[in-house]
């Protein structure tokens, strides 16, 4: 079965148009033109605000008019990850997605379910001509997973909604009334060089398979983390040999585990053998350690021919070396108001270095603004102490519960009658843009759900069929019962 024959089959149909346009963060110029386009046939209004959030109002059905306007919001870039064998040009080709048992999947990259299943979901009650629903201002806001730019620079005089449905949770029985805050550390720093001597060789280093994944949503489940794990290695092989870094790829998205590392070292020949030893053995011990977590995870060393001419000066691998052993990394802490979820966290996405220079990337998280605050210097002062230099920014705020929410109240009952059970209720720890929309729209009673969708952020990502069905079921029964406006 292909996935277009997937039922409810107008939500799989807009997803896969969705997905033959190419959508990166801050590259969406293709994705708002074809949003627009697709406002425009239909006859609606559309919109397109400044930063270029695109905005297409529908008028209530007949007998709705009397209820609220509902905003349904979702974002129309997505992570591009792809596996290290798979050839694919994210700029100009279109996802392809596939039918794998009780999944969608797309073949060697993310699929793009993060949001596009909200975003077709949207697409699709903006088509219907049977739906019964009150008047509807579909907001497709830009750039969510590099900076929430779009929900910063919304401009909220487009929007009169006093119901805002995010689209962009990822558990079919889970309510989001919360979200973390967070703000990306970069750092660089820069070293000496030395040249490589005649009685050094080099060796490429590899280490692969492990699962990433959103590093939000999966913070919490001790997956490992690829520059951690590279920058062990090294460490350790420095301890019984000179080893030295010629430069170091790894992890990519800001807001991605790392699932990848790549590097070059010179090691002197006369210990060669015993670095070799040790990483065989450090090795070893990190697969035991992630046995039933990262059971894919591998790395190798091996002599290269490749041709280098300057390696990292020693004093300065220490000092690299040293503070990335001591980056935060994982979960800080767990929260006290809400059981199982993670508060404040903190994660090294990406460590760069070549050619005299060691950049890093990273995301710190937490639900309060306090936590947000404690962390990121925890990860500042980290690398300011030893003479890097280091910018913070992309600061967005949290999303505080409203347990009085009208809205939540609703769905609460209209889950509960329609599958004869509760939901979770629960404030995740991704980034939702939440938070930032309800500093520009105030008034907003907002809440945030979605069907089952596994592994975002990387290549492993699928979204659940029959979770698909019961969203859009679920979905459609909230809309014919929004409330009056004023009641």
């Amino acid at each position: 079965m292909t996935v277009r024959n997937l039922e409810p089959k107008v939500v799989w149909n807009h997803f896969e148009d969705l997905n033959a346009v190419p959508r990166p963060s801050k590259k969406e110029e293709k994705v708002r033109e074809f949003v627009k386009n697709f406002g425009k046939k239909l006859g609606l209004e559309t919109l397109e605000d400044a930063i270029g959030n695109v905005i297409i109002k529908k008028p209530a059905t007949a007998g709705m008019e009397d209820r609220e306007t509902v905003i349904l919001q979702s974002h129309i870039d997505m992570v591009h990850q792809k596996n290290a064998d798979t050839e694919f040009d994210f700029l100009t080709e279109g996802i392809v997605s596939y039918v794998d048992g009780e999944w969608v999947r797309a073949k060697g990259t993310t699929l793009g379910a993060d949001n596009g299943m909200g975003v077709a979901a949207a697409m699709a009650v903006l088509s219907s001509d049977t739906l019964k629903h009150p008047a509807i201002e579909a907001l497709f806001t830009i750039d969510e997973e590099t900076g929430m730019t779009g929900a910063k620079e919304l401009d909220p005089s487009k929007l009169s909604g006093k119901i805002l449905l995010n689209l962009d949770t990822e558990d079919d029985d889970e309510f989001s009334v919360g979200c973390a805050g967070g703000v990306d550390t970069n750092t660089q720093y820069e070293y000496e060089e030395e040249p490589v001597p005649d009685n050094y060789s080099t060796y490429t280093i590899v280490l692969k398979g492990l699962k990433g994944g959103h590093s939000g949503m999966d913070i919490d489940l001790g997956r490992g983390n690829a520059n951690l794990l590279m920058n062990r290695l090294i460490y350790e092989m420095s301890q019984v040999a000179d080893v030295r870094i010629v430069k170091l790829e790894g992890g990519s998205l800001r807001n991605a585990i790392p699932r990848e590392s790549f590097g070059i070292v010179a090691i002197r020949n006369a210990e060669a053998s015993d670095a070799q030893i040790t990483f065989k053995e450090v090795l070893q011990e990190i697969q035991s350690e992630y046995t039933k977590v990262e059971p894919q995870l591998m790395a190798e060393i091996k002599a290269t021919d490749e041709s280098v001419s300057k390696m990292m000066s020693k004093s300065d691998m220490q000092v690299v070396l040293g503070a990335i052993y001591t980056s935060p990394n994982g979960v800080w802490k767990m929260s006290d108001k809400f059981e199982g979820v993670v508060e404040t966290s903190s994660s090294l996405a990406r460590v760069s270095i070549a050619d005299g220079e060691c950049v890093t990337k990273s995301l710190q998280r937490s639900m309060i603004e306090s936590g947000k605050r404690d962390i990121a210097n925890a990860m500042r002062l980290n690398y300011e102490q030893v003479g890097a230099e280091v910018t913070q920014s992309g600061d967005y705020p949290g999303w505080e519960p409203n347990p009085e929410s009208q809205i939540l109240q609703l769905m609460l009952k209209k889950y509960k009658d329609r599958f004869n059970d509760q939901p979770r209720v629960e404030a995740c720890h991704a980034g939702l843009e939440c938070g930032i929309l309800g500093k520009h729209l105030p008034d907003c009673d907002m809440i945030s759900f979605g069907p089952t969708i596994r592994n975002p952020h990387s290549p492993d990502e699928k979204v659940n069929i029959k979770s698909v069905q019961k969203f859009w079921a679920f979905f459609t029964d909230v809309l014919e019962d929004i409330p009056k406006k004023n009641s």
